[in-house]
């Protein structure tokens, strides 16, 4: 985040918002910018990509499905943009110790052992241990002493579009977002490969509650996507991974997507539609 705040300083916050008087360096105003940018960074993210995918990928047929919710759009946004609030004041000091210099980022490839192939390495790494943090964090969330005051709110989307993908109780969200965080004060990691990977796991979190349950042959088996999440909405105990679909077959709550049997969403539309007409 260091290069994100010394770019708004340079052009934003030092000739046009602070004071001459506060030092781009001192460490209340590094903790109000980071807060203003995590809140705006992520507000933007969410909504922007959030809209692209709700006109433009979500099949807007599933809101005809019995399950979802009256007015669960504007729900899912006010229930998201609030947790965003709320979630960046830990962000914010978890970025703020970053900028002070006390993870493991860094700047540039002369700083690696192994050149282009660590970067690659790491990114490889990153997926795979927030993968498996989130697993189990995300399971954690349902068990019944938890999840009736954190996850419950989550899963009030049966069918869940674009907008619920960041709708969930503040410490519930930044629990779940905490394996992100951790991980570059735990091992190397080129900055703007942070950056980009923070970018990139907003909008996979997007697409895995995007609606389309389309799913290439190959990656049906290794990939987590819309049609493996919808069915951890739908029935609960299952499919609780982020990227891949490891961690739930090595846990034993992965489920073969509902989609992908006969059994899935637009199938109970479908049904109900037939009934309705056979009535008429």
């Amino acid at each position: 985040m260091d290069h994100v705040l010394s770019f708004a300083d340079f052009y934003v916050f030092t000739p046009y918002v602070y004071p001459a008087s506060w030092q781009e360096e001192g460490a209340s105003r590094q903790i109000v910018s980071l807060f203003l940018l995590t809140n705006l960074g992520a507000l933007l993210l969410y909504l922007v990509f959030g809209a692209l995918s709700f006109y433009y990928v979500f099949d807007h047929r599933l809101t005809k499905h019995p399950q979802f919710v009256k007015n669960q759009v504007s729900q899912e946004i006010h229930l998201a943009t609030t947790s965003i609030f709320w979630m960046s004041f830990p962000t914010v000091m978890l970025f703020f110790w970053e900028v002070r210099g006390h993870s493991k980022l860094y700047d540039g490839i002369k700083q690696t052992v192994m050149g282009w192939s660590e970067v690659l390495a790491s990114i490889v790494g990153f997926l795979f241990f927030t993968d498996m943090c989130i697993y189990w964090i995300h399971r954690c969330m349902h068990h019944r002493s938890i999840y009736k005051y954190l996850h419950k709110q989550h899963h009030l989307f049966k069918i869940p579009t674009p907008f619920a993908s960041h709708a969930f109780h503040p410490l519930d969200g930044f629990l779940q977002s905490l394996p992100y965080h951790i991980y570059p004060f735990i091992f190397p990691l080129h900055k703007a490969v942070y950056l980009s990977l923070f970018v990139f796991v907003n909008i996979w979190t997007i697409s895995i509650h995007d609606g389309d349950y389309r799913i290439s042959g190959p990656f049906i088996h290794l990939i987590n996507g819309a049609a493996h999440h919808v069915d951890h909405h739908l029935f609960f105990n299952y499919n609780y991974g982020q990227y891949f679909t490891l961690w739930d077959r090595l846990g034993g709550s992965y489920r073969h997507p509902s989609v992908l049997q006969g059994n899935g969403p637009h199938d109970h539309i479908r049904k109900i539609a037939t009934e309705t007409a056979r009535k008429k």
